[in-house]
């Protein structure tokens, strides 16, 4: 058979996605930090697009919302306007309130500048971390040139938790240096600040940390020393027979390696916090729940004035030019209506699951219901995958703390009187359980089993293995702690 190019005409239908779709696709699974991000680019993209000013009535607003409008401001809120023309009212404003001033040996205040005053740390745009810190310490060392490389390369090599990652052998491979050479310079980075750094396991971590105290001859370095294995398993009796000790002598030099920081760099960790800025708030007022859309920091937007006056001059205004600003005046109007559209839907679903989950926001998680997304599409009358947007990656601030709005969706597992429970619910009360046990005497999988058995909750052994290894809490072995008064 041969091959050939031809043309061919084929009709079929299919479903297309339009870019105004995606777009409001995307806005929707959105957060909120990155919502006003993407505000912010159509605004500098868009000149049809603008952010309203005060005074003036934005077509964007969350009618969704019961928001108080023509509120009274309050007396913290009112803002005093200086003119630069009125001598008396600069003459009224204190400038010492403006005095950028760090040093709290100088301050145009006739008062000294209070303890808690930002210095000029604070401003720094990359907090120093671990590396800088030792590499500061090593320039108040007199190291020739070798070993300052040496050492600079050591701590390159380190890990976020301060470890070691190079061998011995490594070192010397880029220094070309002799293993007692390494070794000593490795000892000599050791020996900075904080305790334990530059080690190359926990172990040693721990023993260059009783080292730096003085305790080369204590009972706490011979335990890390010698029984690291049964330290882990807080096996104390068998520690007490294999030191020749008591049991008591064995807790309290546990108790001292428990005051050592496993992780020496972690303290001096430069990665930035991001914190939560929930998506919607949920109050109780009055026996009552209110839900509220955090607005805060989106800008309104509106139809640029100006250019919409310009639209009609349609004699004056090129054919070309024209066709831009109709095409762009379009996109802003889907733009603000794909913005309403996910306020409104982000209420709708924050309702519907303030109905399915009323006993949660009212007394806690231990009263969470199963809940799947096709209860929340169908009470809403959406498609389970917008709900599945709207809930990812958006936080609520509830009675209860903060949560994920997955959250409130979890699994259904069977009572023994053939109710359901939710699988978060089970995981709650698993977590008090363990947190009200008797140290010296911690509740063990099959014993956390039975005990849920008798609050009508099947859950196997396994499962609870599997919500405790979830919770990250630590088995029964590595809870158990001995008690002090026995010998």
């Amino acid at each position: 058979m041969a091959l050939e190019l031809r043309q061919q005409l084929k009709l079929a239908q299919k479903l297309v996605m339009t870019p105004q779709l995606r777009q409001a696709i995307k806005l929707l699974q959105l957060n909120r930090l990155e919502l006003t991000e993407a505000l912010r680019s159509e605004i500098e993209q868009n000149p049809l697009l603008e952010e309203a000013v005060d005074g003036t009535e934005p077509q964007f607003k969350s009618d969704a919302l019961a928001v108080e409008e023509n509120k009274e401001p309050s007396e913290t809120a009112i803002t005093t306007q200086v003119s630069g023309d009125n001598p008396a009212s600069v003459g009224e404003v204190n400038w010492e309130d403006y005095a950028n001033n760090f040093d709290s040996d100088f301050s145009f205040a006739r008062e000294t500048p209070p303890a808690d005053a930002p210095s000029q740390f604070d401003f720094i745009s990359s907090a120093p971390g671990l590396a800088s810190y030792l590499q500061w310490q090593l320039t108040h060392l007199e190291l020739d040139e070798k070993d300052k490389d040496i050492a600079h390369f050591i701590i390159g090599n380190l890990d976020g938790h301060g470890f070691l990652e190079a061998d011995i052998e490594d070192i010397c491979e880029y220094a070309g240096c002799s293993a007692e050479t390494a070794e000593g310079v490795l000892r000599l980075v050791q020996n900075l600040d904080p305790p334990g750094i530059a080690a190359r396991s926990i172990q040693e971590s721990l023993l260059l940390q009783l080292e730096r105290d003085g305790q080369e001859n204590s009972l706490a370095y011979r335990i890390v020393a010698e029984h690291m294995n049964l330290l882990e398993s807080r096996n104390y009796s068998l520690l007490a027979r294999q030191t020749g000790t008591t049991v008591r002598k064995v807790q309290e030099a546990v108790d001292l390696i428990t005051t050592l920081t496993p992780f020496p760099g972690n303290e001096f960790s430069n990665e930035q916090i991001n914190y939560v800025i929930p998506d919607v708030y949920v109050y109780k007022i009055d026996d009552e729940f209110v839900i509220q859309l955090n607005n805060d920091g989106l800008p309104n937007l509106q139809l640029s004035s100006e250019y919409k006056e310009l639209l009609k001059q349609r004699k004056e205004l090129p054919a070309e030019s024209r066709g831009y600003l109709l095409e762009k005046k379009r996109s802003a109007e889907w733009f603000i209506k794909s913005i309403q559209q996910r306020q409104r839907t982000i209420y709708k679903v924050m309702e519907s699951l303030l109905k399915f989950q009323h006993d949660f926001f009212e007394k806690g998680p231990v009263y969470l219901k199963p809940l799947i997304l096709r209860d929340v599409a169908e009470d809403i009358g959406m498609h389970e995958s917008t709900v599945s947007r709207v809930t990812s990656n958006k936080y609520v601030h509830t009675p209860q703390g903060i949560f994920e709005l997955k959250y409130f969706f979890s699994t259904a597992v069977a009572t023994t009187n053939g109710d359901t429970v939710a699988a978060e619910a089970i995981k709650t009360r698993i977590r008090q359980l363990i947190q009200n046990e008797d140290p010296a005497k911690p509740l063990s999988d099959n014993k956390i089993s039975e005990l849920l058995a008798k609050e009508n909750i099947k859950v196997a052994r396994r499962t609870v293995a599997k919500y405790r290894d979830q919770m990250k809490i630590l088995p029964v072995k590595h809870r158990r702690k001995a008690r002090t008064g026995k010998k």
